[in-house]
């Protein structure tokens, strides 16, 4: 294995492992799973701006979180499939940007937590009515969670990585 693909692959398994810890953390305080979601690990999802490995990182880091859910087998795929999707569209959207900030891409788990894990809830959490208003309310749940965290969150964290060398040195 020569040397690029290993620093590729342990970038993405320290920012899984970043995504995992930071899930577990938000559980202590009820706030890693169910209709009110505000999830540290969030944070991470600008990361696919900087590199491709954030993208495989955060699906597996989000899987290995998503093992004690209260959810179930559920999360695993439903909040996997809602974190990859949105890697890969934050990954595309990184060069575009709105008043100098990569918005756009920010958005982006935003948007596809909102309503893939909205329809997860709506589906299968009992209690959530399995109707177009309990996706409403699970929709907005979810998404002014991710709002929160990945942009009043994330862009500071972009920020602070766009603007120090070492830190952007990282992710090269």
């Amino acid at each position: 294995m020569n040397r690029k693909r290993l620093v590729g692959l342990t970038r993405a398994a320290v920012i899984a492992a970043l995504y995992a810890v930071l899930t577990y953390v938000a559980s202590l305080f009820n706030l890693a799973y169910g209709p009110v979601q505000f999830r540290i690990s969030e944070v991470l999802t600008i990361l696919p701006i900087f590199t491709f490995d954030a993208v495989p990182g955060l699906a597996i880091g989000c899987f290995i979180g998503n093992l004690l859910s209260t959810v179930g087998w559920v999360d695993l795929l439903f909040g996997t499939a809602a974190t990859l999707i949105a890697a890969v569209l934050t990954r595309r959207l990184r060069g575009v940007r709105i008043f100098g900030l990569p918005i756009p891409s920010a958005l982006m788990p935003v948007i596809s937590n909102a309503v893939i894990v909205g329809l997860e809830l709506t589906l299968f959490l009992p209690g959530v009515e399995a109707s177009l208003a309990g996706f409403a309310v699970s929709f907005a749940s979810v998404g002014l969670g991710e709002l929160v965290i990945c942009l009043a969150l994330g862009l500071p964290f972009w920020a602070l990585i766009e603007k120090n060398k070492s830190l952007k040195k990282l992710f090269d």
